[in-house]
């Protein structure tokens, strides 16, 4: 028996690939909630929340996947890859399970028909962190393998 090697990877990195497998997971479960919803209704059709709420959660999943190299390759230390990534993958979440609220729910078709008190200051926050942090992971790329040689 040989045992395998394994390069070693940051916390950053690791963190990220563990979320964005979680978030994997969650889309799978998603999935189900749908396929239940779309067997059981009259039109063979889920609830639009519950659609958005699995599709979202397959593209952040993947879309976690990519902060992984940024953070890996890097040239911030790793507390600013947590604070960055961690930013950018909680409200990837928060997203996510706003989704899942109003597939629950089934109180809207579209959040922004009548929203609830708060709905656009989180959709700022929402926009400002993930770009936000995304660019700091992207500078700190930058400076990493394309800048030192």
């Amino acid at each position: 028996m040989t045992l395998r090697t394994y390069r070693v990877v940051d916390w950053d990195a690791t963190l990220l690939i563990l979320a964005s497998a979680l978030i994997l997971l969650a889309a799978l479960i998603l999935g189900v909630w749908k396929f239940r919803q779309m067997a059981t209704s009259e039109n063979g059709q889920a609830h639009p929340y519950v659609d958005i709420a699995h599709r979202a959660a397959l593209m952040y999943s993947f879309a976690t996947l990519v902060l992984v190299p940024l953070v890996h390759f890097g040239a911030w230390p790793t507390w600013v890859n947590l604070v960055a990534s961690g930013a950018v993958v909680f409200f990837f979440v928060a997203a996510i399970v706003s989704y899942v609220v109003h597939g629950f729910l089934r109180d809207t078709d579209n959040q922004f028909v009548r929203p609830v008190p708060g709905t656009h200051a989180f959709m700022y926050a929402l926009a400002a962190t993930e770009i936000g942090g995304l660019l700091v992971l992207i500078v700190g790329f930058v400076r990493g393998p394309l800048l030192v040689s």
